[in-house]
This record gives C-alpha cells, sequence and structure tokens, in this order.
C-alpha cells in the first residue's frame, strides 16, 4: 500500500518551491537523497521543476487576474470585459467647436419695410466637411445640415445689417448667421460583398486607425442598416420630418418640434466593438430575409417556442427582445454589398485655436432656383465660417483606469430612469432636433390623487419650452409625444409617467434705492436693473423656485455706487392680450417672511419683459 505523504499546495514562487521539494526529498528519501548542493545533480532537476512550477503558477495568477475588471491588464481584455457590462470604450475623442456659417442677402421691401429677402438663402447639407489653416490642418465635420431659410428657438438665424445706401439711408444687404456644432472627424468608406448564403453573426473586420464612431451602413438595395447596443435590441428611434400634415403627431409650430421621434423595428441592425487601438469588427444577426421572425407578435402559441427540450416555461427568463428564444437576432446580409461610411480623427491635434477653421470642403446650394444670376453668384462668393472660440475635447480616448470606471459605472446605470434626476436628466437630454425642453419639474403622484385604473407609482412630469424669444411657452403636442416615445426606451416598467404643462407666472420689479454722494444717479440706476436682468435670466431659475427678496436686497446693496435699498416689490403681470402668461398669482399672499412661494401646481417665475418690467428709483431719506 502506498504511504500516504504529506504534500503542501500553498508554494507559488521558485524559492518556495525550491524548499518544499528539498524539504520533501529529506524526509521521505533520507538515504538516496543527501546532497543539496549547488552543484549537485539532484538540485539541478529541483530547480529545473521549481522553474516549470513558477512559470505555470504565474500564468494561471495573470488568468484569473485577466478576468476580473478592476485587475485586468491587457488592452483586449479590458475591452472585452466592458463591452459585457455595455460600455463601450473609445481610442479616440474627438474636438468639439462651435462653427458660425454667415452669408449675405439683398434687401427688398415688403409694406414699405425693408427686409432681408430670405428667397436668395443657402443650404448646407448634413455631414459639411470644414478644415482649418495653418501648417497642420484638421478637418472638421457638421453632422446637421445649416438651412438659412429657417429659423427658431432651437436654430436661431442672426440678422445683421451688412451694408446701408449712403443716399437713403435704407439697408442694401443683411448678414445672416447660424451657428453649428462641429467635431474633429473625417468621413471613409469601405465596401464589404456577401454571398447568396448568408452566414450567421457574420463580422466584418476594419483596419482603422482613431476611430470614431459608424456614421452609417447601406445596403445596394438601398435599406438602411441600424447600429444598435446589441443584437437582441430590436427597437431603434427614427425621425420624420414635421412637414406631414396628415401625420397624427403633426404640429403647426415646426419651430417648437423640426421632427418627429418614432420607434421603428429595424431587423438590419449590427453592433461595433474594438477588436484593438487600430481595429474595429461589425457584427451582423444570424437570421433570413425569409424568416424576419422580429416582426411576430408575442402569443401563448409561439412565446418560448425556441426553447430545447420543451424546458418548463415556469423555469424560463423571458425577454421582450428576445420572446420566442430563436437563434435570430437580426438579419444576417447575403445576396448584396454594405457600404459602410466610419468617422476617424480626434487626438490632441484637433484642438486647434480660434479663427482658423474657415475653409469649406463642401459647397452650399441655394434653396430656389429662379434667383437673379448676378446677385446668386456675388452671395456665393461672399459666404464665409469661422469658429469665434478655440477648439476642445480632442484626446488620445480611454486610458486603461478610464475604461475601468466608466465600465462600472455603465452597470450600475444600465440607462435607466429610476430617481427623479434620472427623469430630468433624460428628459432634458432629449436631441434638440425632436424639440428641446426648457424646464422639466418631476413629482410622485400621491396614492390619494391616483384613479382606481392608476398606478401607485405614478408620476408627473411637468414640461415647458422655449419661443424663439426665448421665452417659455407650454411644450406643443408633438414634443410631448416625442418626449413621451424617448422616455418609453428607458423608464422602468412600474413607472407610468404623465407629462403635463407647467405653469408659468409672470412677474415685474419695483425697486427704490438711495444713491451715494458724488455718484451719477442715473449711472447707479442702470447698474441695479442690468444687475436684476441677470438675476432674474430665466436659464438661473427652475419650476418650483421660490423667490428669496433678501437675495436682491443683497444683490443691490453689492451695486456700486447704492448706500442702502428702501423697497422691492414684486408684482404678477397677467393677460394674453399683454402678451403675458393667462395666470394670475396672488403674489402678496404667496410672500412669508420675505419668500414668495410658487403655487401647489408646478409654477415657474418669469420675468418675461425686463426692459419694460423692471423699474428703479431714486430716493431721499
Amino acid at each position: 500500500m502506498a504511504e500516504n505523504k504529506n504534500i503542501s499546495y500553498l508554494n507559488k514562487d521558485f524559492a518556495s518551491f525550491k524548499q518544499q521539494l528539498i524539504d520533501f526529498a529529506r524526509t521521505y528519501y533520507p538515504n538516496t537523497a543527501t546532497d543539496f548542493s549547488p552543484s549537485s545533480p539532484g538540485t539541478m532537476f529541483i530547480e529545473m521543476a521549481s522553474y516549470v512550477g513558477d512559470v505555470l503558477s504565474f500564468y494561471l495568477d495573470n488568468q484569473v487576474q485577466e478576468n476580473f475588471l478592476q485587475y485586468a491588464r491587457q488592452t483586449q481584455n479590458l475591452y472585452s470585459l466592458a463591452y459585457m457590462l455595455g460600455y463601450k470604450p473609445k481610442v479616440s475623442s474627438a474636438a468639439t467647436v462651435d462653427i458660425t456659417f454667415y452669408q449675405q442677402v439683398p434687401a427688398t421691401v415688403s409694406s414699405s419695410v425693408t427686409i432681408p429677402d430670405f428667397s436668395y438663402t443657402l443650404k448646407y447639407p448634413a455631414n459639411t466637411r470644414i478644415q482649418s489653416k495653418g501648417g497642420t490642418s484638421v478637418q472638421f465635420l457638421v453632422g446637421d445640415e445649416v438651412d438659412f431659410s429657417f429659423s427658431s428657438s432651437l436654430d436661431p438665424t442672426q440678422v445683421r445689417v451688412y451694408q446701408i445706401d449712403a443716399t437713403t439711408g435704407q439697408p442694401t444687404k443683411y448678414l445672416l448667421s447660424k451657428t453649428r456644432k462641429a467635431i474633429s472627424a473625417t468621413v471613409g468608406t469601405t465596401t464589404s460583398t456577401f454571398g447568396s448564403i448568408p452566414e450567421p453573426f457574420t463580422t466584418i473586420d476594419l483596419s482603422v486607425n482613431n476611430f470614431l464612431g459608424v456614421l452609417d451602413v447601406f445596403d445596394s438595395q438601398g435599406n438602411e442598416w441600424y447600429e444598435v447596443d446589441y443584437l437582441a435590441q430590436d427597437a431603434v428611434f427614427d425621425s420624420i420630418k414635421n412637414t406631414n400634415i396628415n401625420d397624427p403627431n403633426f404640429s403647426s409650430d415646426s419651430s417648437d418640434t423640426p421632427y418627429l421621434l418614432k420607434l421603428k423595428q429595424a431587423d438590419r441592425r449590427f453592433v461595433t466593438r474594438l477588436s484593438g487601438t487600430n481595429g474595429v469588427q461589425l457584427q451582423f444577426g444570424s437570421g433570413v430575409v425569409a424568416n424576419n421572425d422580429e416582426t411576430i407578435v408575442p402569443n401563448p402559441d409561439n412565446v418560448g417556442m425556441g426553447l430545447p427540450f420543451e424546458k418548463d416555461k415556469l423555469t424560463t427568463a423571458f425577454s421582450p427582445t428576445n420572446f420566442i428564444f430563436t437563434d435570430s437576432y437580426g438579419i444576417a446580409p447575403s445576396n448584396t454589398s454594405l457600404t459602410i461610411r466610419y468617422l476617424t480623427g480626434g487626438g490632441v491635434g484637433a484642438n486647434v485655436q480660434s479663427n482658423t477653421i474657415t475653409t469649406l470642403l463642401t459647397l452650399p446650394t441655394f434653396n430656389n432656383v429662379n434667383l437673379d444670376p448676378a446677385t446668386a453668384q456675388d452671395i456665393f462668393d461672399n459666404i464665409a465660417i469661422n469658429n469665434l472660440e478655440a477648439a476642445s475635447g480632442g484626446g488620445s480616448g480611454d486610458t486603461t483606469e478610464e475604461i475601468r470606471q466608466n465600465s462600472m459605472a455603465q452597470f450600475a446605470s444600465q440607462l435607466r430612469t429610476v430617481t427623479e434626476q434620472d427623469y430630468i436628466v433624460r428628459a432634458l437630454s432629449m436631441p434638440s432636433k425632436y424639440g428641446s425642453l426648457a424646464k422639466v419639474f418631476l413629482t410622485q403622484r400621491l396614492a390619494s390623487e391616483a384613479s382606481n385604473s392608476e398606478m401607485i407609482a405614478s408620476v408627473d412630469l411637468y414640461c415647458l419650452a422655449f419661443d424663439n424669444q426665448k421665452t417659455l411657452k407650454t411644450p406643443s403636442t408633438a414634443l410631448k409625444n416625442n418626449l413621451k416615445t424617448y422616455l418609453s426606451q428607458y423608464r422602468t416598467i412600474g413607472d407610468a409617467v404623465d407629462i403635463k404643462n407647467a405653469y408659468v407666472v409672470n412677474i415685474a420689479v419695483d425697486f427704490d434705492i438711495i444713491v451715494l454722494p458724488n455718484y451719477n444717479s442715473s449711472e447707479v440706476v442702470l447698474q441695479c436693473l442690468s444687475a436684476i436682468k441677470n438675476f432674474f435670466n430665466i436659464d438661473n431659475w427652475q419650476i418650483n423656485q421660490p423667490i428669496i427678496l433678501r437675495d436682491i436686497y443683497v444683490l443691490l446693496d453689492q451695486v456700486r455706487g447704492v448706500q442702502s435699498v428702501k423697497n422691492i416689490t414684486i408684482t404678477n403681470k397677467a393677460g394674453t392680450s399683454d402678451g403675458y402668461s393667462a395666470f394670475g398669482y396672488d403674489i402678496e399672499g404667496a410672500t412669508i417672511n420675505g419668500v414668495i412661494y410658487p403655487s401647489i401646481d408646478p409654477s415657474i417665475f418669469e420675468l418675461k419683459y425686463p426692459n419694460q418690467d423692471i423699474k428703479g428709483r431714486v430716493v431721499s431719506y
């Protein structure tokens, strides 16, 4: 019978392996192994075994370490772990900058008034290419189109007088300007051809440096393929221009909502992932066009029909994105060719200085065709662009530690709206082309206020928008429908969100001050007017924010030349005929201990016309 030997499993390095082998030999082979000097053959074999054990121990520790996001060091492993947690690492960061587009238009007379002739307006297409000047030029891309014939609070067209007739004193030319965001990127294109037999989960490998993202993918039949976060995601956002009067969500106020937001079933979809610092993979689904199971409506007969071995449905975790448990996660491309446009660029060198991006690589076109050729050519010859501020944000992408931290943050948030701040930030982050909300306020409906058919977990989301003068107004139905569609992809299933209009309370401010001797009273009053105007700037106010009169007293006391503030009075301004809100408010009744409280119904105080509703005077003791 073999003798049981005492074996230690705690050794992991060369020295401990060697010492344990020597002790093992001395214990169990005392008469055989007696020479453990450095020159003996026995020591050579022990050290060779220790060497092998040390190497194997190192690789075992390394493999275990590379399985944990907190400790992984190899870039490829970090990328894979980040994707598992829903985060897409970046190998390059694009610089962003505001670009101002300029064009001239002639003057025209309408009803005896000289105005710009907007029939000569230009339009720049989406993805307009521009370039900086200097020794190392950098290309930038303007994603949204620039249409000078359109103006709204979301996309204002600034109009200035550019040229005046010396004889009549009337304008002869106007200067129009618009501002757009641009990123430091160039567009690359590649084409992949697929045979008649679809290959499940086919993957395209691209060798790309400084990859920023995929711009678009179209097949040879003109179908668009959509990028999704994961292949089981079958719904994507789709935008429709707000011009079709037959659309049930059409809004006549296109300045409020330029595009309507819809959810679209996308069976042609793909995911992207980085395969290294200079490699990108595009992976497609495994289905075929003839078996488009993404459009199947769930019913008791087809839910779980793809489960193997007729597995009990009671023990199965179902997902609404793959409720029939088939192997299809979107269509696999076949018998077609895909044209892939992607963006590259960024880096520290893309942070160019101000007034350097002045070169147009993509030229605009006129919105109208029946124009005077000489005037049109003069306008075209004088188009210009410029960046009034320096570009910023360009970098080398995520560091190792940033990948770890961003991945853990992504997994924790999961893009879900759970808390009050989640809803507010998500509503305010809706892309501006679907309508932009100015103010958002959330309250949870009390159980006593909910009807029998409503959920106790219902929340009321109160919203306001800006008009083209940047004053508050109630959002249009189209904007609220867009918000409803947008939130539907993020809200938890237990929340019923009711989108409502908040109330606007317009106010006026009157104040009396005492001016120090030797100060110009008019100048001091003007400075006080400016201080109050900045204080009530609507960007600084939120729904249900009270007015603390003491803050205004302190503000005016700090104005140079003010000796003391005698009185400050806030009054309500109401009446649609005068351009104010239709809702009146008892300011005096709402004032307690120097604080003007908002109403129980969510409302916001707005100084709508500061140039006429702020009045100040100088008084004596």
